[in-house]
């Protein structure tokens, strides 16, 4: 009889929500995953997602050491032969073809792994090109243009005190199916229903009615990538009818005259004329938003990904502001993390942020932080000429089917004259590469949450040792980047001792290392000194459970990053884009293109993006890649429930069966996010039994938020079609002497 081991209590990091696990093994094995009743944030809350653990690390499709594709296939390779390789053929391409011939593309599972966000930037840094790309672009980049614009810092990102507000108003976003989102948040459901059981309310504005829809007080539709408009109303309500409340902050804001003057011509008529949400619930909410006690705006993905993504972010953070809840209990705040990559010691923060100090080859969109929007990646490397990308180096990413045009990207990858991936998987963009570096799985290295703990609705701190020890033929990621950096500078001949100790240093620190001096820095840390009470990667190692560090309080202006301690109500940038919204949406209402409709993503519980579809229970059930329509549309195109239709936008069509619903409003139609599985060549086995279609075969590479350049999935117009119709239309007529 096999004896149990001791339990191990982690931290999830499948998804931003930090829920705490309690996972039992044997000889070996993972016997048992469940909620952490101990942990102080989690409180024993899990979704379906976190057995998932125990199965990606079992995985049999998952590689578990660097393969090279020949002619023939895949073959494994050692690692010293697979790390000489690559490093190799990188300098070779920029030695021929110049530094920006190189891309890199980084997707978002580094940024649960603190090995990775510590150790990636040394390996781009010694890349030393423009062409960075991440899956920031597709996401959240304009929380992160609006923060830096208005607060100085890209992470100092207001998060809602959803545990103290009375009012809690969300636009474009699903926190029941996230779980939080730059709003870490477990047992979300039961944190929204508090808020109601202590006299509040929670409005979600959203074209679908989603599962945070459903658990609100009131769901309003509204037209996709109308959103900023309807904010702007609510801003001029609040500022015409109410006034500003901005308390203290008024001693450090800089910009309300000019806010005020914006918003004069944006009236709750002329929203409803392209929103379709009545003026009288505009105003009824902007009074409701006003008088509550408490109250936070928080918009998501919904809102980040459309025309007007950075807009909508400045518009939600300036409403927060003048209704008194910026920086206030109950409103939205900033978090004191323990390890602060906001305000640490240099060496420990990340970039405060930049923008436009170079753009794209092609089209010439802006960089911000050092990176490009994702959406130009297809073109830098299809278009001939100086600076064209021949090289790429992804990491923990598959573009292919989480970017937009993901079509003219597979073709683009194909064309490359060297790709290597740092990625467990053969999937639809790593399958072109010339090398595979595969990393230890999550269970094998140890976890803290450098990112989300400065997004969290509580200040928490939380270690987790590894769960298992890597096999001796492995890597981990953080490995792979260092050792990849080092070889690529001494092949360029760089100082050879100053770079060998520092490849020596950073070996034997490791990210724990660098962890334990960032956390004695931080606001909660021993600073350095012996006999001080206060974090070090030793004290929380002691409490497996987790530290609560207190809600989170008011901290401004202390915290604001901006040169001058102020805040910037009316950045230029935004101020300036302002007459693209007025001329997008006149005072008159536009007549929508005749027979198009407009397509929105969606996310579901076990879900997150494309990487745990190769889970068997996690993609069991009734099949979740549907066209959802509404009725009225489906009796108007002759679709049927279960039936395919097919798709068709500027860049490119699919064939979905088609799920009638009234969850979305009519003209609009929604497909998930992160299928499309079924391309040659992908080793996914449990995915390509529920391939599904990519909804980034749809979305249009040329849609952009022109502030930001992140990609405007939301509201990409499609025709629809049942199939029966179109094979009708496709088949041949015969003469009438045939």
């Amino acid at each position: 009889m096999s004896t149990p081991s001791e339990p191990h209590f982690r931290t999830c990091n499948l998804c931003e929500a930090m829920c705490g696990l309690r996972i039992e093994t044997s000889e070996g094995k993972v016997t048992s995953i469940r909620g952490d009743d101990e942990d102080p944030f989690s409180k024993g809350h899990i979704c379906p997602k976190a057995v998932a653990l125990k199965d990606l690390h079992e995985d049999p499709d998952r590689l578990r050491q660097p393969v090279r594709r020949t002619a023939t296939g895949w073959e494994p390779i050692s690692w010293e032969e697979a790390l000489d390789e690559t490093a190799r053929r990188l300098h070779a391409v920029q030695k021929e073809h110049g530094k920006d011939a190189i891309g890199t593309y980084v997707g978002n599972p580094t940024v649960h792994d603190h090995g990775a966000l510590m150790f990636l930037p040394l390996l781009l840094r010694a890349l030393r090109t423009k062409n960075k790309f991440s899956a920031s672009s597709v996401d959240q980049l304009p929380h992160q243009l609006a923060a830096y614009l208005m607060f100085g810092h890209q992470f100092l990102i207001p998060i809602p005190d959803i545990d103290h507000t009375r009012y809690m108003l969300i636009l474009g976003a699903n926190p029941l199916a996230s779980n939080g989102s730059l709003m870490s948040a477990p047992g979300v459901k039961d944190r929204l229903k508090a808020i109601q059981k202590r006299g509040g309310r929670v409005v979600v504005v959203d074209p679908r009615k989603t599962e945070t829809a459903r658990v609100a007080d009131e769901h309003l539709f509204i037209r996709p990538g109308t959103d900023a408009l309807w904010l702007f109303s609510i801003l001029h309500l609040l500022l015409e009818e109410a006034g500003p409340k901005l308390g203290k902050l008024a001693g450090f804001s800089d910009g309300l005259s000019t806010v005020h003057e914006l918003a004069r011509d944006f009236t709750p008529e002329r929203a409803e004329l392209h929103t379709g949400i009545p003026a009288d619930a505009t105003r009824r909410i902007a009074r409701e938003l006003s008088a509550s006690e408490s109250a936070v705006c928080y918009g998501r993905v919904g809102v980040s990904t459309q025309a007007f993504g950075a807009m909508c972010q400045w518009l939600i953070n300036l409403i927060n502001l003048v209704t008194g809840n910026l920086d206030r209990p109950g409103g939205a705040l900033f978090t004191r993390p323990a390890f602060d990559i906001v305000h640490g010691p240099r060496a420990m923060a990340m970039s405060r942020g930049s923008f436009g100090r170079f753009r794209s080859r092609v089209r010439g969109l802006p960089e911000f932080s050092g990176e490009l929007p994702v959406a130009a990646l297809g073109e830098e490397i299809l278009t001939e000429g100086p600076g064209r990308i021949r090289a790429m180096v992804t990491s923990a990413g598959n573009p292919v089917v989480s970017t937009p045009n993901g079509r003219q990207l597979d073709q683009a990858l194909a064309s490359l004259d060297f790709m290597v991936c740092i990625d467990p998987y053969i999937n639809e963009t790593t399958r072109h590469a010339h090398i595979i570096l595969p990393p230890s799985t999550q269970l094998e290295r140890s976890h803290y949450d450098l990112a989300f703990h400065v997004l969290a609705v509580r200040n928490t701190a939380k270690y987790s040792p590894p769960l298992f020890t890597p096999r001796p033929d492995s890597k981990h990621d953080w490995e792979i980047f260092l050792e990849l950096k080092h070889r690529l500078e001494t092949l360029r001949g760089e100082p050879r001792v100053r770079g060998a100790l520092t490849y020596r240093a950073l070996k034997a620190l490791g990210p724990d290392g660098l962890l334990d001096l960032g956390l004695r820095a931080g606001p909660h840390g021993l600073k350095l000194r012996p006999f001080r009470k206060g974090l070090s990667l030793a004290s929380l190692k002691a409490q497996p459970h987790g530290v609560d560090l207190g809600a989170l309080q008011p901290s401004l202006p202390e915290r604001l990053a901006t040169r001058d301690r102020r805040i910037l109500l009316a950045p230029e940038l935004l101020v300036a884009d302002v007459q693209r919204l007025r001329q997008t949406f006149p005072a008159s209402a536009a007549a929508p293109e005749e027979g198009t409709l407009l397509l929105i993503g969606r996310r579901h519980l076990r879900d997150n993006n494309s990487w745990l579809h190769n889970v068997p229970r996690l993609v069991s059930g009734k099949p979740r890649c549907t066209l959802m329509v509404h009725p009225e549309d489906a009796r108007r195109l002759g679709l049927r429930e279960g039936e395919e239709a097919v798709v068709t936008s500027r860049v490119g069509e699919v064939k979905a069966p088609v799920t009638v619903t009234d969850e979305v409003m009519p003209g609009v139609v929604s497909l998930p996010h992160g299928y499309g599985h079924g391309r040659e060549g992908v080793r996914l086995q449990v995915a390509g039994a529920h391939a599904g279609v990519s909804l980034n075969d749809l979305t249009d590479d040329r849609a952009l938020d022109a502030v930001s350049g992140n990609a405007a999935f939301s509201g990409v117009q499609v025709r629809v079609k049942a199939v029966e119709s179109v094979c009708r239309e496709e088949q041949p007529t015969q003469s009438a002497t045939g």
